[in-house]
């Protein structure tokens, strides 16, 4: 076997073979804060944002299902009042066709719920990202946020499951991130028969970030969550953490080899389920007419090396110390002047957030300090781009010598793998070691620290300066983990656990994944 080799050896429980047969189905109900499409108030329809979106519109096309988010604006609660507050089908501008409920909160409740809870509350519990020395300050506006914002918005989305649910028998109820930790519990409750799965799409952070919660907060956090059957992470770091936490905050019987946590005589699941990309629908979209005419462009402009990163505006994608990394680069290494440039493709996020608008307005001005700093009359070291747009994103990927991820903490980062499969140049990806797509590409990427600034400018000296062998051997490794799984793998790993809890199985038959290193 070479060093490259992985794999994963599955223990079938007997009487299986294969895959899994499936039983009759009962619907399938998707939960989750944003929904695959959003109404503008004149009744237009777009597809809906955010990466988990992406993610769950192939399991939404895999079988019968209905998909219950909430109402985003107007639009949506506008729609939503049309169907009488039910679900009803709608083809999504992005493809495929969904049932939808879009469930209309009180605006304050909802404002509360995203803006004061989840964003930055849990959402910075789970990147690390609180300066604790200053923050946060735990005082009656956070408690009441999470009694009548938090709280009520969970309890509204599950009302709305437990009626879409009515009359089934062994319903399937599949509850997405760390907005909704609290509704498994609230339908568990009502209806005990169902059977309830959660994955959580950003980091599961260790023990002691919790305890910036109040104790019955953290508490009622953990309970609702462990209310699930199966509950899934992408990568094992993050189901070590969420075990470890299980045991240290809430003293529960844990089993850390078999992935279980035992809690009011359930036995729960904590599963790893690495999200993968859709590699021929990326290529696909690499092809357009429209990336073809930024392609052109960019080729017009470019220098002889062109560093590439493509993210959200977010505290946890550690932009500023991206920047550092290149400027000192430039400084130690002055014979790069004029012959490399920086473009990042960056889309701003949570602006009314006064933590983010503060930190884009970092980025700016340190964007402005490298560029007087090194440039010269015809060369801007860094080309900073405020906007989303996936086809100008493509038209860069094809064309990058050195692609950036150096996250502090983060899900998966899907951008790491999107840029090597569309790259024509044997691009050399740098990716932090606290991405999730760490855990199956950092043997072929240059593995960096995300806090070492110098660690990175010398990365990105190492990927300008590699030769064209190693260039080729470790974009072809990328490629091969990158495509040896596609979405339907990650829907189909997930419904199988399904079933087979479902069936009665128990963590001892369950399947034991065997890696090898070769």
């Amino acid at each position: 076997m070479n060093g490259r080799a992985r794999t994963a050896t599955r223990a079938v429980p007997a009487g299986t073979l294969g895959v899994v047969s499936e039983p009759p189905q009962s619907p399938l109900v998707l939960v989750s804060n944003r929904g695959p499409v959003t109404f503008d108030v004149d009744g237009g329809i777009q597809r809906g944002t955010g990466g988990l979106v992406t993610a769950l519109t192939g399991l939404a096309t895999h079988r019968r299902t209905t998909w219950i988010a909430s109402a985003m604006g107007r639009g949506d609660a506008d729609r939503s009042r049309e169907a009488g507050g039910k679900a009803f089908n709608v083809d999504s501008p992005a493809g495929g066709s969904f049932d939808v409920r879009l469930v209309v909160s009180d605006d304050v409740a909802y404002e509360r719920f995203y803006s004061i809870i989840s964003n930055p509350m849990l959402w910075f519990i789970q990147h690390y990202l609180w300066d604790q020395s200053n923050a946060p300050d735990i005082r009656s506006h956070e408690v009441e946020a999470y009694e009548f914002g938090y709280k009520l918005v969970n309890e509204d989305l599950a009302d709305a499951v437990v009626e879409e649910i009515e009359g089934e028998r062994d319903p399937v109820v599949m509850v997405h991130d760390y907005h909704l930790y609290l509704l498994p519990r609230m339908v568990r409750e009502r209806r005990p028969d169902a059977f309830l799965h959660h994955f959580v799409h950003i980091p599961w952070s260790q023990s002691d970030s919790w305890r910036v919660l109040p104790t019955k907060i953290r508490d009622e956090i953990y309970r609702g969550i462990l209310a699930n059957d199966i509950i899934g992470f992408h990568t094992r770091s993050y189901r070590r953490n969420f075990l470890q936490c299980c045991e240290d905050l809430l003293d529960l019987e844990v089993d850390h080899k078999q992935g279980v946590v035992r809690i009011d005589d359930r036995e729960v699941w904590v599963r790893a389920y690495p999200l993968p990309i859709d590699a021929n629908a990326t290529r696909e979209l690499s092809r357009r007419a429209r990336v073809r005419e930024f392609e052109d462009e960019l080729l017009r402009r470019r220098r002889e090396h062109l560093i590439l990163r493509v993210d959200r505006a977010d505290l946890s994608k550690n932009v500023l110390r991206g920047f550092s990394a290149f400027d000192l680069f430039l400084e130690q290494h002055p014979e790069f002047v004029e012959r490399v440039t920086f473009m990042a493709q960056l889309m701003p996020s949570r602006t009314d957030v006064p933590e983010y608008s503060e930190y884009l307005e970092k980025i700016e001005a340190l964007v402005a300090v490298v560029n007087h700093r090194h440039g010269t009359p015809d060369w801007m070291p860094i080309q900073l781009k405020l906007r989303d747009d996936v086809e100008e994103a493509m038209a860069a990927y094809r064309h990058y010598d050195v692609h950036i991820v150096n996250a502090m903490f983060d899900g998966m980062n899907l951008v790491a793998k999107e840029g090597p499969i569309v790259n024509e140049r044997d691009g050399v990806s740098i990716l932090s070691e606290n991405t999730g797509a760490h855990e199956e590409l950092g043997q072929d990427a240059l593995s960096v620290n995300p806090f070492d600034v110098q660690a990175l400018a010398n990365a990105i000296h190492r990927a300008l300066t590699m030769g064209a062998d190693e260039r080729r051997h470790r974009i072809e490794g990328l490629r091969e983990v990158i495509t040896h799984r596609g979405p339907g793998d990650w829907i189909d790993d997930q419904l199988a656990d399904v079933r087979r809890k479902a069936a009665g199985a128990t963590a001892d038959d369950e399947l034991t994944v065997v890696e090898s290193d070769g």
